[in-house]
């Protein structure tokens, strides 16, 4: 259960970025491409829809520790391989981005969601629940 807490909390973080984003914020160095000091409509559209996938991942995480009983445990276990094919492609994506801001900050906040998904697709938040940690 740690991993899920963890892996909830960057995205937590990541989804206030892009809502602070979405609300204008000078921040578009860091997202996108970085080619925007203020995201244009269409970038804008693109972080809200981060903040559900981030929703949505945070439940397929809670849900593959079994901490919550939404989806059937092997659709739980294989979309959390999903997510995590998900943010090494993320990591991927940031490191040839030509926003250094952007690589610098999202490629090392990309691999921690990586590790953190890999943990809990392996099953070891689930260990820990079982074992009662």
């Amino acid at each position: 259960m740690p991993f899920a807490l963890a892996l909830t909390v960057v995205l937590a973080l990541l989804a206030f970025f892009q809502i602070v984003l979405v609300l204008g914020a000078p921040l578009g160095r860091f997202a996108w491409g970085g080619q925007h000091r203020v995201l244009p409509a269409r970038f804008r559209i693109g972080s809200l829809v981060s903040v559900l996938v981030y929703a949505l991942i945070a439940v397929l995480a809670w849900d593959r520790v079994r901490a919550i009983d939404i989806v059937p445990g092997v659709v739980a276990q294989i979309s959390m391989w999903i997510v995590f094919a998900y943010f090494v492609l993320g990591i991927l994506m940031n490191a040839i981005s030509r926003s250094k801001p952007e690589r610098n900050t999202m490629v090392p906040v990309t691999i921690v969601l990586a590790v953190l998904a890999f943990l809990i697709a392996m099953g070891y938040g689930e260990l820990a629940m079982a074992v009662g940690a």
